[in-house]
């Protein structure tokens, strides 16, 4: 992590040609279970991972905002003055949509920005919320603006939503702003009510990418937020207590399964039952029992993949070869889906063994090399 805030601060010397006035850093994160329950309001267990995205700033030009990103080789500028998306350079549509939220409460200057990092881009493992994080906390600090990390953590959400267009939940840039090393952060994302989670120690956290990358503002992930919705509509017409999925109880959404259409079934019965697998894993893990967070996992990802429809083949490969292979508790698909990683809990004296044989596994498969990462 140093090396790396080191060699953003010496880019930002060898583009601009002095120190840069900071360096200013957020996590990747994987989401341990509970997915696609942020934006209805339920409930998550993410964690930090230790790879970051780095922003090192210095005062720029009059209203200009000079950016390059060391990961694509790709530069931009743009004013302050008038903010707008820009096609042929998405990437830089995260720090323009921060600093469209920020002007709207502040005055903003001019800034020069060095953007590095090593979250895997594409891979759900959030590398677009630690963009985000790390520049709000970038141009507020060059700005001498004070943002809490609960503000930071809504503030980047909006820019993902208004400007970026990604209809998020606020989990990634939440866990981004707000996560602690070594610690699940479990966030009511209606209250927005949160508190570290201890993991067990003689267990690690084994993120496995499928190198198939997504573009989550590209795929169904807006669609499924759609499909949400109109369950929330159907059943709310009926009980007007319901203003999101995390109000619909598995008893009324029997009571009003038959109203619904056959995907929305699907998806609604998927976010109900996700959301009590978040509350069931917190008491498991509570008393010790990795086996029966384990299971939780498992029968997240089969809701995942049946239910929600957001896996694909790739990572149901890598699901299914971790059955029965030991110091295993758990695995499942993590983030949005349509590719990206798997999360395991691993036995740590088993995870050498378990990297190699997942590689091993996933390659004769998929003639693809899988990526491992510890957590």
């Amino acid at each position: 992590m140093a090396d790396l805030r080191k060699s953003t601060s010496e880019l930002h010397v060898s583009l601009y040609g002095c120190e840069p006035q900071g360096v200013y850093g957020a996590s990747g994160r994987v989401n341990l279970i509970g997915e696609h329950t942020d934006y209805n309001d339920g409930f998550v267990l993410p964690m930090p991972i230790d790879r970051h995205v780095w922003v090192s700033a210095s005062p720029g030009a009059g209203d200009r905002v000079r950016v390059y990103a060391a990961d694509m080789d790709d530069r931009v500028e743009f004013s302050l003055g008038s903010i707008s998306k820009d096609p042929g350079h998405p990437w830089s549509d995260y720090v323009r949509g921060v600093a469209r939220v920020l002007s709207e409460g502040y005055r903003l200057a001019g800034a020069d920005l060095a953007v590095h990092g090593d979250v895997p881009i594409g891979a759900g493992l959030s590398s677009s919320a630690a963009l985000l994080v790390a520049s709000l906390r970038a141009l507020a600090s060059l700005n001498e603006i004070s943002v809490a990390p609960e503000a930071a953590a809504q503030l980047a959400r909006r820019a993902e939503n208004e400007f970026v267009g990604v209809q998020c939940g606020v989990m990634d840039q939440f866990v981004a702003s707000l996560g602690e090393h070594g610690k699940a952060l479990f966030i009511d994302c209606r209250s927005l009510e949160h508190r570290n989670v201890e993991l067990p120690r003689d267990h690690r956290v084994v993120v496995v990418n499928t190198m198939r990358s997504r573009d989550l503002a590209s795929s169904a992930y807006n669609e499924r937020r759609l499909q949400c919705m109109e369950a929330v509509q159907i059943i709310g017409r009926r009980e007007p207590g319901v203003t999101a999925l995390r109000d619909v109880t598995p008893e009324l959404l029997v009571k009003h399964w038959g109203e619904l259409p056959p995907v929305i079934q699907r998806r609604a019965r998927h976010v109900v039952t996700e959301n009590q697998r978040v509350l069931d894993s917190l008491e498991l893990l509570g008393r010790g029992d990795v086996e029966g967070f384990g299971g939780l996992m498992y029968d997240s990802h089969e809701s995942l993949r049946h239910d929600y429809e957001v896996s694909c083949r790739e990572l149901d490969v890598l699901v299914d070869a971790t059955l029965g292979m030991r110091g295993v508790a758990g695995a499942r698909m993590t983030g949005a889906g349509f590719g990206g990683c798997t999360v395991s809990m691993v036995e740590e004296g088993y995870v050498d063994r378990f990297t190699d044989e997942i590689k091993d596994r996933y390659f004769k498969s998929t003639a693809k090399r899988a990526e491992v990462y510890i957590a």
